[in-house]
This record gives structure tokens, sequence and C-alpha cells, in this order.
């Protein structure tokens, strides 16, 4: 396991906008943020010529373990949590950048199982929640009684299943999406709902089934994302935040998100064991 005096191997699997950001950042300053890359991986390959020094290529995914790493750090997709969340977690910490897929409440049990059997930590980002860790508490301390997301974007930014938003057009204004439990929107949404994921995570009593969400699409939101967080504790206490995250058209992540990933990363050491918000 690292520590925070030796270098933090991370091995990076997923090479879209967020992947490249993280592995040219740690090309580019991981010396110095004590941060080296043990392998990246993509779907395709390809994609990665030219990008990434051919021997951190990984071009078989099933051969991770040849490449000794501290922490893996997942941008591609939910699925790739299902089908090696538990491998992973067996030999390294994994940070999950898709937290919608921890709202199978099976696989969620098992890789917390496996984070607790192997000593590992099962880190989820932030990204774009505000007062993560504030939710945390008060759900450690059995406080929290509600907890509700809205995510407002312009159409051109969400990644839906079906046909949800299929016949929008320019200047329609506000469109309410979906409103009920995390749990429901997260595999309607599962690239856009990330933020709602991790707050479900830090609001552990409530699960992704009590956590409630809302997505909106919105013509006037050309450059921003909008993320509205409502939390609700004992005794009359309350706290609405506002979050406007830039975003260009057609992005699912906001600018700001990727700045906050990177700091997430850089946290990824020493909370073996358990489920760390970061």
């Amino acid at each position: 396991m690292a520590t925070s005096s030796s270098t933090l191997r991370v091995g990076v699997v997923g090479y879209g906008h967020l992947g490249q950001f993280l592995v040219g950042r740690i090309l580019k300053e991981g010396s110095g943020a004590g941060v080296s890359l043990a392998f990246v991986w993509n779907r395709n390959t390809n994609k990665l010529k030219g990008c990434v020094p051919d021997d951190l290529i990984l071009s078989d995914l099933t051969t991770f373990t040849d490449r000794k790493c501290d922490v893996i750090v997942e941008v591609c997709h939910p699925q790739i949590v299902k089908d090696f969340g538990l491998q992973f977690l067996s030999q390294a910490h994994l940070l999950v950048g898709s937290p919608s897929a921890l709202s199978d409440p099976t696989l969620n049990q098992k890789l917390q199982q496996a984070a607790r059997q192997h000593g590992r930590t099962l880190y989820i980002p932030s990204g774009a929640l505000w007062g993560g860790l504030d939710i945390q508490r008060l759900n450690d301390s059995g406080t929290l009684k509600a907890l509700f997301i809205r995510m407002s974007k312009h159409p051109s930014c969400f990644r839906l299943t079906g046909d949800m938003l299929s016949d929008w057009t320019e200047g329609e204004g506000r469109r309410v999406l979906y409103s009920g439990s995390v749990a429901e929107l997260c595999p309607l949404a599962p690239n856009n709902v990330n933020t709602m994921a991790a707050a479900a995570m830090a609001a552990g009593a409530l699960g992704f089934a009590g956590v409630q969400g809302e997505i909106v699409s919105d013509t006037a939101l050309s450059d921003y994302h909008v993320v509205e967080v409502e939390v609700t504790g004992s005794n009359g206490f309350s706290v609405h935040t506002v979050r406007r995250n830039p975003a260009k058209l057609g992005a699912v992540t906001g600018s700001a998100t990727y700045n906050s990933f990177w700091n997430s990363l850089l946290v990824c050491q020493g909370h073996g064991g358990r489920v760390h918000l970061c």
C-alpha cells in the first residue's frame, strides 16, 4: 500500500475526456505530485497510440494484475465496474468514476465486502457534488433525514437510455425528464448522474432508493450545468446549495469536475477496508 512518502502508482481504465485529462496531468505533473502511471487501458487501443507511452498501454484488461499499482481509476463505463470491480479490489484500491453502477444493491454489497476482505478502499469521487463530506457526516451521526438533488443541463449534454430526449428542439426551454428515486434514475442516465450516485453513497442510511433525484433538460443552459442539493436533518436543520459548473454544449462532464477528480485521486491513500468519499 502506498504511503504519503511514496509514489502512488495509478492504473487508468478508460480514455475518454476525463481519462485523457488524468493521464495527461499525471504524465506532466505526476512526479511533483507523487503520482505515476502503471498502465492505461481503453476499449479502442488505437486511441492511445501516440498519446500514451507504448510501455504503459494495456491492450488486454484481464492482464492488469501484471502491472503493479496502488489504485485503479475507472473512468470508462458502469459495466466495467460490474465486470472487473471485484478483481480490481483484490489487487488495489479502486476509484470509481462511474458510481451509478453502485445503484445495483448486490454489486454495491459485494464491492464493499471485497474492500473489507482485502483491506482496500472503495473510493467515491465527489465530482460535481458540493458538500458531500457534510452529507456523510450527517449520515454517520444518524441525523440525515432526507436528500434531494436536481441536475439541470442543456439537452445535448445528456446521454440517456431509450428515447426520452429524442424529440428535443432548440429553444423549447425547461423540461423535467425524471423525478424520483436515484436507484431508478441511474439505469436511465448512467453517464449523467454520477454526482447523484456519489451523494447516495455518502447518504448510506438513505441509500439509492431513499435519495430523491431529478434531471431537467433546459435549452437555456448553454454555458453551464446546474446542480442543486437539498439536505434535511433533524430538528429543522436544512441546507440548499446551487452549483453552476461551466460546460460546453454536448459536454457530459462540467469543466470544474476535472480538477475535482484530480484532487480526489491525490487522496487515494491510506483508507483501507472501507468506502471513502473523496
